[in-house]
């Protein structure tokens, strides 16, 4: 990429405070990262405020993206441009973070999420299994020699 390519690009997103006004519109939006937050279903919120409830603009990340975007929890601190459908939910603008061709400005290189990642119990690392685990043999009865089985008994004749 050259020098003069940058300025471009950046001069096609807008910030954060802007992506209020162009609400049901695909832009391109840009703002620095302070923290990444993940609620208890597991979904990241990318939080650009200290105060994440004032704040014009956020980015979502859905669990079942996560091995499509990478590990979002690496771009705390970076500035990140992400382009999307400006959505309006609850108030505040937002671009749900999907794929990891969304982001651009030097962060498409976020590694992916590590696979012992839980994402169900709030971002911490469980080792998870792989398999079902062998299930004990059942242990088979040998019949009794000495059993007697239905009605009849030694010696008698079976009513009629």
């Amino acid at each position: 990429m050259t020098a003069c390519a940058l300025p471009a690009r950046a001069a096609n997103c807008i910030p954060i405070e802007q992506a209020h006004d162009h609400v049901g519109e695909v832009r391109c939006v840009t703002g620095k990262v302070l923290r990444v937050k993940t609620n208890s279903h597991g979904v990241h919120f990318l939080d650009f405020c200290t105060d994440s409830a004032s704040c014009p603009f956020s980015v979502v990340v859905f669990p079942d993206n996560l091995r499509d975007v990478g590990d979002v929890r690496q771009l705390a601190g970076r500035t990140i441009e992400i382009r999307g459908p400006v959505k309006l939910y609850d108030g505040r603008a937002e671009i749900v973070l999907s794929r990891i061709g969304q982001l651009s400005g030097g962060v498409r290189a976020i590694p992916p999420v590590p696979k012992a990642y839980d994402v169900e119990n709030r971002g911490h690392y469980s080792p998870g299994k792989f398999r079902p685990g062998k299930k004990p043999k059942k242990a088979h009865a040998k019949p009794s020699l000495t059993a007697t089985y239905g009605d009849d008994l030694e010696g008698e004749e079976p009513p009629e």
